[in-house]
């Protein structure tokens, strides 16, 4: 099965990246050849998944370094540490955004001997490196992923982990995908995803390009389903999870999870190695941002509530480790026992040694 979607591609002096916002009305690849401007584009949410906003970032300090190549050194090394902490301020939720970033600043750091023309084309290749690696890494996931899906599953997803939010393929649409490449017959319900309805706009529009079959249903219908017997295992993606395995995901994913365990359903999270958090020891510190009061009150132009109507809207929320079956990364499969009792760390060091 091809990839239908591609999320962000590099057209020889620019990073174009599909503007999410718009979809699935419209299709548009605004280019951006700054840090300033990817940055902006984190932000208003064009781009959005924490590794698409990793690789994201990527291309925006080595955007950032071509721009001022020929700037006296001073002003070089100035302004590009500018636009680092430009970038870092997008999007606070994201580890995967400061995980590139940190990369991209310690390539910044080792090579300082070279001429700023040369390091500019080195910090370019690393974002193509980062881009290509997420893409493997999209895949190794989904084939692990896969091997927990059995023919004829029906599968319920929250919000969108799909290519959309990656560098391609997916992490938890890469799960589906790669399931029905290895020749499983699997369906999927997408829930909206109040409030930007990423799970309506993009996870639908995805699956629809891969003509994997797909159902939309609100957020509030999941427990119905669930209660008729007719979701067989969940599968959502991650933005942030603490070392004690607590997982930081869109707003009503907890709601999801505990619906799950209710009903004996398998809870899987999606999770590429660098969206584990270990300088976070639980849920509890992971930052949650509050968006805008706006995407509450209607979508769009067509506003439904009350004006002066008091509005929250924060965009995650943390699921507890208990109520997660297994974490899928692209190392292999970390089971619940495993998280509970704190095996996470050992894990990752035994598969990143």
């Amino acid at each position: 099965m091809g990839n239908h979607v591609e999320t962000l591609r590099w057209n020889g002096s620019q990073i174009e990246m599909i503007d999410q916002r718009l979809l699935p009305q419209q299709i548009a690849y605004p280019a951006y050849d700054s840090a300033a401007g990817v940055a902006e584009a984190i932000r208003t949410m064009v781009v959005r998944g924490a590794p698409a906003i990793g690789v994201a970032a990527a291309y925006g300090v080595a955007l950032e370094a071509e721009r001022l190549k020929t700037e006296p050194a001073d002003v070089f090394i100035k302004t590009l540490e500018e636009g680092f902490k430009i970038l870092a301020a997008s999007r606070p939720m994201a580890v995967n955004l400061f995980w590139a970033l940190n990369r991209m600043h310690t390539l910044w750091e080792n090579n300082r001997h070279l001429s700023q023309a040369a390091l500019a084309d080195r910090l370019l290749q690393e974002a193509h490196a980062i881009l290509d690696e997420d893409i493997q890494t999209n895949r190794q996931m989904g084939a692990y992923g896969a091997s927990l899906l059995e023919d004829g599953m029906r599968v319920l997803t929250h919000c969108n982990a799909g290519a959309l939010a990656t560098a391609g393929h997916g992490t938890a649409l890469g799960v589906f995908r790669s399931a029905v490449e290895s020749g499983k017959k699997i369906s999927v319900f997408a829930d909206e995803t109040r409030p930007f309805l990423q799970g309506a706009r993009l996870t639908a529009w995805e699956m629809v390009q891969e003509k994997i079959p797909v159902t939309l249903i609100t957020d509030n219908m999941s427990g119905y389903f669930m209660s008729h017997g007719e979701i067989d295992a969940v599968v959502v993606g991650t933005d942030r999870v603490a070392a004690n395995g607590d997982v930081a995901n869109k707003i009503g994913t907890y709601m999801v999870a505990v619906l799950a365990k209710r009903h004996n359903i398998p809870f899987y999270v999606a999770c590429p190695l660098s969206t584990i958090d270990l300088s976070l020891p639980d849920g509890n510190a992971i930052p949650i941002e509050e968006r805008s009061a706006d995407e509450v009150k209607g979508y769009r132009d067509c506003h439904w509530a009350p004006e002066g109507v008091a509005i929250r809207n924060p965009a995650f929320d943390i699921t507890p480790a208990e109520l997660v079956t297994a974490l899928i990364t692209e190392k292999g499969i970390v089971d619940n026992k495993t998280l509970v009792s704190g095996g996470l760390v050992d894990f990752i060091s035994k598969k990143t040694a």
